[in-house]
């Protein structure tokens, strides 16, 4: 990545900087983070950033073309299929890793994608907390940040609070996930907290009347529920059997950021729709015909709608492809494998690759989207996410840095 920083801060890597923006991140956020976090931020090149962006941009066109979007709807099984879907959904994801081009450079290459939220408000922390560090490292003090939004971080946050809040008092607001205090995220679900005010509440915790939702208070009396900041992964109601108070089916007054349909069509579902030179070919199990003889070196076998990596063989058999039932063949898909290059130089040689989730935005009345803040995950093995490599240095979550006011 960026040689020069990451050679400043690998000389002055100590144990002791990490462990003090650590405890400086989880002050900062009110909670522990449950999930590894790498030793250092990434430090991302102009040239990188800039082809990254232009390819997230070009990718969210090709999903919000009409005639795919038609072919994508399809995704949303009738169980879950909420009223009044939006027109586009109100955050968008993806997911990229960094490979070596033919010509040597840096490129990105697309993972996944999702119509769902991500850890906006613990990366704007996550960012402070490592602008902080940074300050403490010779040649490595002033201004970072790691926000593709324009204006100042006070504009960002302005911006988020319109695509979280909308026009509501943050008290009728709610992010909603299931037992908020267990989930790995939880760390961002208290950053949001800090941020705008909005409270995590477990769908099971909301009351039906009629078509309105109501929660309890701190005092216990109940509060209306006018917009739900939607976290709630359908496939973990599934596994769990979670019971809740109502249905996705209901006509329910209550604004959806994002409106849940969009879990399903814009996902790995997506995929195969997409012709992009940043997307690598991806099919869906129903759709080949004939398997590669390389095929545990060449493809990628993954559920559409699982969460954080559960499921995904990254060396399929023919047998493995064969247990999928004919039935689920449209639930499957095999993906062209993405080389990782190992682009993070650690200190005691060698080198970490990384995925960078781009995070976009659009307020209920904007016809686009805006791109907002990043997250990275580094590792040094085949599967890359916080359930993985977890005892392995110089892996687990960090952000993309670059000198504020650069390009």
């Amino acid at each position: 990545m960026d040689a020069p920083w990451r050679a400043r801060f690998n000389v002055a890597y100590r144990p002791a900087l990490f462990a003090a923006y650590r405890a400086d991140l989880e002050q900062r956020i009110g909670a522990p983070v449950g999930f590894r976090l790498a030793e250092t931020p990434v430090f991302l090149p102009d040239a990188f950033r800039r082809r990254t962006l232009v390819a997230a941009r070009e990718i969210l066109a090709q999903l919000s073309d009409p005639a795919r979007l038609e072919h994508m709807r399809a995704a949303v099984p009738a169980r879950w299929k909420a009223p009044h879907v939006t027109a586009l959904p109100t955050f968008a994801v993806l997911d990229f890793a960094a490979v070596r081009d033919d010509d040597g450079e840096i490129a990105p290459r697309l993972v996944e994608l999702q119509g769902f939220p991500s850890l906006l408000a613990f990366e704007t922390m996550q960012s402070d907390a490592w602008e902080a560090a940074l300050q403490r490292v010779d040649g490595l003090g002033g201004a970072w940040t790691g926000r593709f939004a324009p204006g100042d971080r006070a504009a960002f946050l302005a911006l988020a609070h319109d695509v979280i809040v909308g026009d509501h008092d943050p008290r009728s607001v709610v992010l909603m996930d299931l037992d908020p205090p267990a989930q790995k995220t939880y760390c961002d679900f208290a950053a949001t907290r800090r941020l705008f005010g909005v409270d995590a509440v477990a769908p099971q915790e909301l009351i039906k009347r009629g078509r309105r939702l109501y929660r309890r208070g701190p005092d216990g009396r109940e509060l209306p529920v006018e917009r739900i900041y939607n976290r709630t992964i359908v496939d973990e109601i599934e596994r769990t059997g979670a019971s809740l108070p109502f249905d996705y089916r209901d006509d329910l007054d209550v604004e959806w950021a994002p409106h849940p349909d969009w879990f399903f069509i814009w996902s790995k579902h997506s995929l195969p729709y997409l012709d992009h030179p940043a997307v690598p070919s991806t099919r869906f199990v129903r759709d080949v015909e004939r398997l590669p003889d390389d095929l545990a070196e060449r493809c990628v076998l993954k559920p559409l709608f699982s969460f954080a990596g559960g499921g995904v063989n990254v060396r399929p058999t023919p047998a493995d492809v064969a247990a999928i039932p004919a039935a689920h063949g449209g639930a499957w898909c095999l993906q062209d494998k993405i080389a990782y290059a190992p682009v993070i130089a650690m200190p005691e040689g060698g080198a970490a690759k990384v995925e960078i989730r781009m995070m976009f935005v659009r307020r209920d009345h904007d016809a686009e989207f805006t791109p907002t803040i990043n997250l990275c995950r580094l590792t040094r093995g085949e599967m890359v996410g916080v359930d993985y490599n977890r005892d392995a240095p110089w892996t687990g979550s960090s952000i993309g840095l670059w000198r504020e006011g650069e390009g």
